[in-house]
């Protein structure tokens, strides 16, 4: 029997470009940014456009399918790609996701886990609370025997400003069910990610 497939919205509250095309000239303005030169007139705009898209995740349709073969291991999507905005400074972080889950009654659409990684990561967040949101998200709509998640990223929040420790990732990981229970299945979690706990 078909399950039919879920569909994930993003409803960000009413987007108005105009007032944030105003606020960035406002902003840029009192930081003694002329917009006079031919170059600058219309970054305004371009700004407002900019974080509108890094505040927007795409819509998806979540498909899952019978696990009619039983399969039981791990399965793992590493390096997915990850752009986000911290929401202490408004200033990118980038990196990689690694999502894997450990099937129950049914399996996932592969391109389903780099689609989860976007809808949590377009908005303003910390990598902490962004990693829990991917793994608990999984357990409450996939039902898996477990779930494991690790997002390693650089902070330009911390790498062009404040210490300017150019260079540094951070590293978060949450494990639920089976995958924080028992440690081998932990220990090949991480194996497979390249992280070494």
């Amino acid at each position: 029997m078909s399950q039919p497939a879920l569909r994930v919205v993003h409803n960000p509250g009413t987007v108005d470009l105009a007032a944030a095309e105003e606020a960035a000239r406002t902003f840029l303005t009192a930081l003694g940014v002329g917009l006079d030169n031919e170059h600058l007139q219309s970054t305004p705009g371009r700004m407002a456009r900019a974080y509108a898209e890094l505040f927007t995740p795409r819509s998806f349709d979540l498909t899952t399918f019978p696990n009619e073969e039983g399969y039981d291991e791990l399965v793992l999507a590493r390096r997915i790609p990850l752009r986000s905005v911290c929401e202490h400074h408004l200033l990118p972080f980038v990196g990689v996701a690694h999502v894997g889950y450990l099937p129950g009654d049914r399996i996932l659409g592969l391109s389903k886990l780099a689609r989860i990684v976007e809808h949590f990561s377009r908005r303003p967040q910390v990598q902490e609370r962004l990693t829990k949101q991917i793994a608990d998200w999984l357990i409450e709509h996939l039902d898996p025997k477990g779930v494991g998640v690790v997002i390693e990223a650089e902070h330009t929040c911390m790498t062009l400003r404040g210490v300017q420790a150019a260079g540094t990732t951070t590293v978060t990981s949450t494990l639920l069910g089976t995958l924080r229970e028992d440690a081998r299945s932990r220990q090949e979690f991480f194996a497979l990610t390249g992280i070494v706990p």
